[in-house]
């Protein structure tokens, strides 16, 4: 038995000197470079690839089995005058033994300079299509091969028997590598330059440090960026279980976007995916954008089926002014300096392959705090779904602060305050003042049409309170939505000054023009708190009832004036016309048909009145308003007339009917007798539509009339008192004709 053993153990060792010398002699004596053409064809026949070696090839054979690459080109066969990759140079080796037990164990693996380039032309062929695939049986390559002997297929082996595959790495180095991507049908262009790589040893269930560096760039738009990741990697292949702790992502990135301005940016936290149970997540999230502080965590399931997002975010108080000013997005001046200054969120995120929502919503913009959801609906096309409550939001700090226009319009309303007072202190036989001849709005536009056309979905709002141009409206409930450019308002309600605001609209701005319909109710109220809202000095006092159905189109103040029409019923009750005494237009008529001259001074300047009511019906920025009525106590006033809403002026007949001797006439100069009963006391209403009442005078043809009128009754009836049944009634009936006349 010993000399069997001896015998073996010589038989073996002779083995092993055969294996060493066939070694030496294979990498001493056999130089792969003499094969580069061989190799070449194999490659391009049976992998669809077109390789050129211009540098040396070198290897080993054991125990370490190795191959270095110099100066590679790697194309697809297909398109091989275009370049898939170039390499200048890869060193890898394997140990042979360890590869029988099914364990990769092997040394540094080098990747220096690659320059890896996908491109797809413009038919949308990619010039790495066809690599991995051999050639078709018909090509002239294939066809001067001879077939391949099939080799009897080996019966499987039960599952039993199968390890995975040990992985031991010494370490993965690259260096100076670049990656490109260009699309000929979009003409986009992305590249990522200057990748450095570099790992620890690389072995199952061991923490491998990780370090990965690169330069990142695009075309449209023209964007740049550095990044820098580090952390530790741990993997078990069994369990198909991958982990990445202490993740550190730092760099900078600029570009067009930005307007010159710089973004820098971090990430912290640890990346789990368990492939098994098909999750991951992401723990311990931190970030950084700028001065924008946030963490979190995200939680994917259903990895392989329909992805599922779950997590949380938390953003903490940031200046968002600031912030977008540093990504070169400025916001537009606001009333409010301070407006946006503080800004907070938490939330709950869900989402899905299509859509991301915020839900259980906490977000505080300056003093205001909305709760509720917000989501995109659908990421493709960007589709908006908000619901959310608030308790107050003053709209006035955000809007426009005031402009020159603005100075100019408050100088010209404190000239046209200025004449509407002369207008005041003046008699009721003063001149009437000029109705304005300039247009009154501006023509810059307002809304951003091409933004508004490209927006999609719909909003739900419920607000304590809003307060917009100084209307506080309470209890508010707002819903919208929008559809490619056609934006519907569903409903507005809220409580405005004690009374009740209703209104629905559209916004089509899919036309060249945007189109623009509103539908409002108002019930009690304040009609004067209304115009102090609108900075208009209050003409009238009452409590409001209005009805609109009003239609517009264009893109600013001139244009929807202009173009305005439709239809507003209101009525005015318990009221009063400021700065306007009806009762001493009427009392001066009264004492110039008595040919008497007033001698006391006016009762007071305002004119109470019970009801006053009308319609306006608007036809390109004018509106007629045939059936003014107004009750008065003792009096009834009868109007007809324009308002022109394109320079704000106004011309009206007005006819005061007194109803009967109810109470004593300021002035003994004008009292009322049964004569003066019935008649329609004309006054005329001309100039600039915000002084009101205070721009009515005694119409002198109207009393002129009347005057006739009365001449031609008191005629008759002496008529009547000396003649009696002598003349005729038809003569009787010219001669009234002809004093009404």
């Amino acid at each position: 038995m010993k000399a069997l053993a001896k015998i073996l153990g010589l038989v073996v060792f002779g083995l092993l000197l055969i294996i060493v010398a066939l070694g030496f002699v294979l990498t001493h004596f056999f130089d792969p470079n003499d094969y580069k053409d061989e190799i070449q064809r194999l490659a391009r026949e049976k992998a669809g690839v077109e390789l050129t070696i211009d540098g040396d090839i070198g290897w080993s054979l054991f125990p370490w089995l190795g191959l270095e690459l110099h100066d590679t080109t790697v194309a697809s066969a297909r398109t091989p005058d275009q370049p898939l990759a170039d390499l200048r140079m890869l060193g890898l080796s394997v140990r042979v033994m360890p590869l029988l037990r099914r364990e990769i164990q092997m040394s540094d693996i080098t990747v220096d300079g690659l320059d890896l380039t996908l491109r797809r032309d413009a038919e949308g062929r990619g010039n790495w299509e066809g690599i991995g695939e051999p050639l078709p049986a018909d090509s002239p390559q294939a066809a001067a091969e001879p077939a391949p002997v099939q080799a009897p297929r080996e019966p499987e082996q039960p599952a039993g028997n199968d390890r995975p595959m040990r992985l031991d790495i010494d370490s993965l180095t690259v260096r100076d590598a670049r990656v490109s991507y260009e699309d000929a049908r979009t003409g986009n262009q992305y590249s990522a330059e200057g990748i450095e790589l570099m790992t620890g040893a690389i072995r199952e269930n061991t923490p491998i440090p990780v370090k990965l560096s690169a330069f990142f760039g695009s075309n449209k738009p023209v964007m740049r960026a550095r990044a820098e990741l580090t952390g530790t990697l741990r993997f078990d292949n069994a369990l198909r279980r991958y982990l990445f702790d202490n993740l550190k992502l730092a760099g900078e990135a600029s570009g067009e976007p930005l307007n010159g301005e710089t973004l820098n940016f971090t990430a912290q936290g640890a990346l789990m995916a368990d492939l098994a149970a098909q999750v991951a997540e992401w723990n311990g999230m931190k970030f950084t954008a700028n001065q924008l502080r946030g963490l979190g965590e995200l939680k994917l399931r259903d990895l392989q089926g329909e992805p599922k997002l779950a997590g949380t975010l938390s953003i903490a108080q940031f200046n968002a002014r600031e912030f977008l000013q540093n990504l070169g997005q400025p916001l537009p001046a606001m009333a409010d300096e301070a407006a946006l200054g503080k800004v907070e969120l938490v939330g709950r995120l869900a989402g899905t392959a299509d859509s991301l929502a915020l839900e259980e919503l906490k977000l505080q913009i300056d003093d205001t705090i909305l709760t509720g959801r917000v989501a995109l609906a659908d990421l493709e096309t960007g589709r908006i779904q908000a619901s959310l409550k608030g308790d107050r939001i003053v709209l006035d700090r955000y809007l426009p602060p005031p402009s020159a226009e603005d100075a100019a319009e408050a100088q010209a309303r404190a000239e046209r305050n200025r004449v509407a007072t002369a207008a005041t202190t003046g008699s009721a036989t003063s001149p009437l003042p000029e109705e304005p001849t300039a247009n009154a709005w501006s023509s810059e536009d307002i809304l951003p049409v091409q933004a508004l056309r490209g927006l999609d979905g719909n909003v739900s709002l419920n607000l304590d309170q809003l307060s917009y141009r100084k209307l506080p409206l309470e209890a508010l409930t707002l819903k919208a939505k929008a559809d490619g450019g056609l934006l519907t308002l569903e409903t507005l309600r809220a409580n405005l000054f004690g009374g009740r605001l209703e209104t629905t609209g559209t916004l089509n701005t899919r036309p060249a023009l945007p189109l623009l319909d509103i539908n409002e109710r108002m019930t009690g109220v304040p009609v004067e708190r209304l115009l102090t809202a609108f900075d208009q000095k209050p003409v009238v006092h009452g409590i409001l009832d209005l009805t609109a159905d009003l239609q517009t189109r264009g893109n600013s103040q001139q244009a929807w004036v202009d173009n305005l029409d439709g239809r507003i019923d209101f009525v005015i009750d318990n009221g009063v016309l400021v700065d306007a005494n009806l009762e001493q237009q009427l009392c001066q008529a009264i004492a110039t048909l008595n040919r008497k001259t007033l001698t006391t001074e006016p009762r007071g300047r305002d004119t109470p009145f019970r009801t006053l009511r009308g319609s306006l019906v608007f036809n390109d920025g004018v509106a007629t308003n045939p059936d003014l009525r107004a009750s008065i106590p003792g009096l009834t006033v009868n109007g007809r007339g324009d308002l022109d809403l394109r320079t704000l002026g106004m011309d009206y007949r007005v006819g005061i009917v007194i109803e009967g001797d109810q109470g004593a006439m300021p002035d003994p100069a004008c009292q009322v007798n049964e004569r003066y009963v019935g008649l329609e006391w004309p006054l005329r209403c001309r100039g600039p539509l915000e002084l009101g009442a205070r721009a009515c005078r005694l119409d002198k043809d109207g009393l002129g009339k009347i005057a006739a009128k009365l001449a031609g009754d008191k005629l008759t009836e002496k008529i009547e008192e000396e003649l009696g049944d002598k003349v005729s009634p038809e003569l009787k009936d010219a001669l009234k004709g002809l004093f009404d006349r």
